[in-house]
């Protein structure tokens, strides 16, 4: 898998583990799973990016 590939994997595992500890601070109600899952995807969102920002400060 190599280094990058292991560094990638803990970004993307990080981002969902961030994500879904601090859901309560974003607008959204419902799709906690599939938010927290596609959120490399769904970045190009800015309503989106703005939320996970809400969702990573605490």
């Amino acid at each position: 898998m190599g280094i990058l590939g292991f560094l990638a994997f803990v970004a993307y595992v990080g981002g969902v583990w961030k994500f879904w500890t601090g859901f309560r601070r974003t607008n959204f109600s419902q799709g906690r799973l599939h938010l927290a899952l596609l959120w490399p995807v769904l970045l190009f969102s800015k309503s989106y990016r703005q939320n996970f920002t809400k969702a990573l400060k605490g």
